[in-house]
């Protein structure tokens, strides 16, 4: 079978055992950091994308993916529902309302949002009722101001199921000030848990009791909530909703509220990959040592080469050939590895969980109990593809070298 003389000699001399074992040596160890640096970077990249498509899937299943809001109180919010169900991106729409306010008990404060919601309906578009670790969602009850609070906030004031706290809410008045506080005692029915931030800032009341307190009729809303197929699609599909109804209607969506938060994860995400590339990037720039001590060991072999008839690019791709395997070794092996490790770090953490006697991930201080890992075909491309490109990058100057090296200077000194 025909091979090109340069990818011949580059992979015997990657197959040979040479002369110089510390050249051998130092070759190994740059596949076996590429390895590394590339498992590296796919294992926590995964992890993040876990850790990421947990807060996701906690927080954005408690808030609104969006909401069509009325300029005024909505009368009768079940057209507005209807007319949003016909975008084919809405897979809900349910009555909502929501406060700020400050909770009170026994001397202590801390501000809340408040969301009114009909507990019957609730279940369409938020994860609530699947979280409560107190009471029941549907223990909230028309006209018995009835609240579900997080359990961050249960533990800050030791509340239970049956106790009583007081929510102050502003209130627009005519008084000097133009604004007065006012108070509405509430039984804590319920106690939920998301593992995230929204234990300890929502709460949760029957939408008419969210009406009484607002001087409205029972049967008036703030707005309309919206469950949509795609996230991301939110602020478009809301818009245009909002649109369609006219210029009393609104529209609002989760990127007002929690974008900054994504934002920063997404940022985060970002910066660690960039420093765990420099990881890949000082593994595969060991090529270059490897490749300079070659060509001083070959440095013989390279000026007979060029006296049988072998061209300067000839000898420039017979190394840039042996350190591109070396770094495509490396990144496989690293690939392959570090799929395997993403595919099953919750269980190595498990098992080291076992052996330890430890909890790791303790469900009394972190929001999940074991390491999510979400694997993604475009972060394993990504990583191998700038394995590859920074080994053969790494080959260049090395070869470079031995192109220029002079056969009777090399063959007088050998």
């Amino acid at each position: 079978m025909f091979r090109p003389l340069s990818i011949f000699i580059g992979t015997r001399y990657t197959r040979a055992k040479r002369r110089n074992r510390f050249v051998s040596f130092i070759s190994m160890t740059s596949m076996i950091g590429l390895a590394l640096g590339v498992l590296a970077m796919i294992v926590v990249l995964s992890v993040m994308n876990g850790f990421q498509r947990e807060m996701s899937s906690r927080i954005l299943g408690m808030v609104p993916h969006a909401t069509i809001v009325g300029v005024k109180p909505i009368d009768d919010w079940q057209p507005v529902a209807a007319a949003a169900m016909k975008n084919p991106e809405v897979t809900a729409a349910v009555p909502f309302t929501e406060m700020e306010g400050m909770l009170s008990y026994k001397g202590s404060m801390q501000p809340i949002q408040i969301s009114g919601v009909d507990p019957a309906q609730e279940g369409k578009v938020s994860i609530v009722a699947q979280h409560i670790v107190q009471g029941r969602l549907d223990a909230l009850k028309p006209g018995e101001f009835g609240v579900v609070i997080g359990e961050i906030t249960a533990r800050r004031f030791r509340l239970n199921v049956g106790d009583k706290i007081t929510l102050i809410v502003p209130e627009v008045s005519t008084a000097p000030g133009g604004i007065t506080p006012r108070m509405q005692r509430l039984n804590v029915v319920g106690v939920f848990k998301v593992g995230a931030e929204l234990d300890g800032s929502m709460g949760l009341i029957h939408v008419a009791d969210a009406a009484t307190m607002q001087h409205w009729q029972p049967n008036q809303v703030q707005s309309v909530r919206l469950a949509v197929k795609d996230l991301y699609a939110a602020p478009k599909v809301s818009a245009d909703i909002a649109g369609g109804l006219g210029a009393d209607f609104k529209a609002d969506d989760w990127t007002h509220t929690q974008g900054s938060l994504f934002s920063a994860m997404k940022m985060e995400k970002t910066m660690i990959g960039l420093l765990l590339l420099m990881i890949v990037a000082v593994a595969a720039f060991n090529i270059i040592a490897t490749l300079i001590m070659v060509v001083n060991d070959k440095g013989a072999d390279i000026a007979i080469l060029r006296t049988i008839g072998a061209t300067p690019r000839q000898i420039m791709a017979i190394f840039m050939v042996q350190g591109t395997v070396i770094g495509i070794v490396g990144t496989i092996i690293g690939g392959v590895l570090g799929v395997i490790a993403a595919l099953n770090v919750s269980e190595l953490v498990g098992w080291v969980e076992r052996v330890t006697g430890q909890h790791i991930f303790s469900s009394d201080v972190y929001f999940v109990s074991n390491l999510p890992s979400e694997l993604q075909g475009g972060d394993v491309l990504l990583i191998c593809s700038a394995g590859f490109i920074l080994s053969f990058l790494a080959t260049v100057y090395p070869a470079w070298r031995a192109a220029k090296i002079e056969p009777a200077h090399a063959l007088r000194y050998s």
